[in-house]
């Protein structure tokens, strides 16, 4: 009996509209005290109250599970930065319509305290809610139980299920994106995603195969000796170098802490790269990884074995700033003992004045005595805002004339790179990805690996 008593007291609770009419009843009573004849009225009325109530409640516990609920996310994992979607599924099995309020308790990182859905469910009915999740930072996302408080349309008493146990999802580096340029680069559509075409200059040395000629082919590539024996125009083709080695350089030190609509600088490294390594993996290359700051966190080597692509996603899954200083003495070494062979380098990194990049300077220049480097570092969107504001008044002058001066120094780092034969890509972090993927496939498309 006691345990009955339990359960109910834990299901079943008062609703806003009882608590109303109760009020209401109170201040009755109070006029009853002035006006005697309205007490009888007034005890009749809390009787009804009550009774109701309880056949509210009654009708509500008959069944024991008549309330079922489901979560559904459309991925196991959620895309660290994008838009992720997540379905609730709520079947009513009681044999009347009722009203619901449906309360998920979301990961604590979303800060979202006020989510609920409001519904009215048939009776044998399961309907379906889809609602949108932005995560902003890698790492296992704790879902809690689903929390349905149910009325009748009398709506005196609510009955409180808690369903769908709690889980966890583990939040990637962006796979939604890395999903549209992959099938973009098996289509060969990237310019879709803004991927620029780069001429070739000349062509590759690797043949191919031998095919008809359609309009638009180069001319000097015609194969005059398939043409006598075929007797229609046939030309070489040609393809671009494969199997070379590629090597994101995450900068993990303190400078890649700085964030951008939500994001970190790293994270945006850490999603770029990832799509980076897919698309050099259907390019037909190798794509490799470095994790630094202070020291080597990470390493994986160039290659492409069945689970590079893996062992890629899982590396940057675990990747975080330890807000130490970069060292590129310990990141030079490790290239000279590891990465012997001929590579393309691409560093993400962020420097934000000409000092900071000749301190650098050096180190750079020694790696790409031996490797093809491109340095990859962020313009400064807020920067570019107070540009574009009109001054009003001598302080925003002020402010204004530092930023130019700020925005300056970012455009001598992109000169002093490519006076010492280093490549660079300057960007926002919003087209990271993009402007990285162009300078990759320049460097491919022109051979100058």
């Amino acid at each position: 009996m006691l345990k009955k008593l339990r359960y109910i007291f834990k299901h079943i609770r008062f609703s806003r509209r009882t608590y109303g009419l109760a009020i209401a009843l109170v201040f009755l009573f109070i006029m009853a005290y002035f006006f005697s004849r309205l007490y009888p009225i007034v005890l009749g009325l809390t009787w009804v109250l009550g009774l109701g109530f309880l056949a509210d409640a009654f009708i509500l516990l008959k069944q024991k599970e008549a309330i079922q609920a489901l979560r559904k996310p459309k991925y196991e994992r959620l895309s660290n930065g994008d838009v992720n979607s997540i379905v609730l599924e709520i079947q009513n099995l009681y044999a009347i319509a009722v009203k619901v309020i449906i309360v998920d308790e979301l990961p604590e990182q979303f800060q979202q305290r006020h989510f609920e859905i409001k519904a009215e469910l048939a009776s044998g009915t399961t309907k379906q809610w889809a609602y949108e999740v932005r995560p902003l930072e890698r790492g296992e996302y704790h879902f809690g139980i689903i929390n349905v408080f149910v009325k009748t349309l009398l709506g005196l008493a609510e009955r409180h299920y808690f369903l769908h146990e709690g889980f966890q999802m583990a939040c990637y580096p962006s796979f939604l994106k890395l999903k549209q340029y992959e099938l973009m680069a098996i289509s060969n559509r990237l310019t879709d995603m803004g991927v620029k075409k780069i001429r070739k200059v000349g062509h590759s040395t690797e043949f191919e195969q031998i095919k008809e000629y359609v309009q638009g082919d180069d001319i000097r590539t015609i194969n005059w000796k398939a043409t006598a024996r075929r007797q229609q125009l046939m030309v070489n083709h040609f393809r671009d170098e494969r199997a070379q080695q590629v090597y994101c350089l995450v900068d993990m030190g303190r400078i890649m802490k700085m964030p951008f609509e939500g994001l970190s600088l790293l994270d945006y490294a850490v999603n770029a790269s990832l799509v980076l390594g897919h698309v050099a993996w259907i390019k037909q290359d190798k794509p490799g990884l470095i994790t630094f700051s202070n020291r080597i966190h990470q390493m994986v080597q160039a290659d492409r074995k069945g689970n590079q692509l893996l062992r890629l996603q899982e590396t940057l899954y675990n990747a975080k700033t330890n807000f130490e200083e970069s060292n590129y003495d310990v990141l030079l070494t490790q290239l000279r003992t590891k990465v012997t062979q001929r590579s393309l380098l691409l560093l993400f990194t962020n420097f934000e004045t000409l000092n900071g990049l000749k301190r650098q300077l050096n180190y750079l220049r020694k790696i790409a005595s031996q490797h093809l480097v491109v340095v990859v570092f962020f313009e400064n969107t807020e920067l570019k805002e107070l540009l574009q504001a009109k001054p009003i008044n001598t302080f925003q002058m002020y402010e204004q004339t530092i930023a130019q001066k700020f925005d300056y120094e970012k455009r001598q780092i992109t000169r002093e790179l490519t006076k010492h034969g280093i490549l660079s890509v300057y960007t926002t972090p919003q087209q990271l990805t993009v402007n990285t993927l162009n300078k990759y496939l320049e460097v491919k498309t022109r051979g100058l690996l």
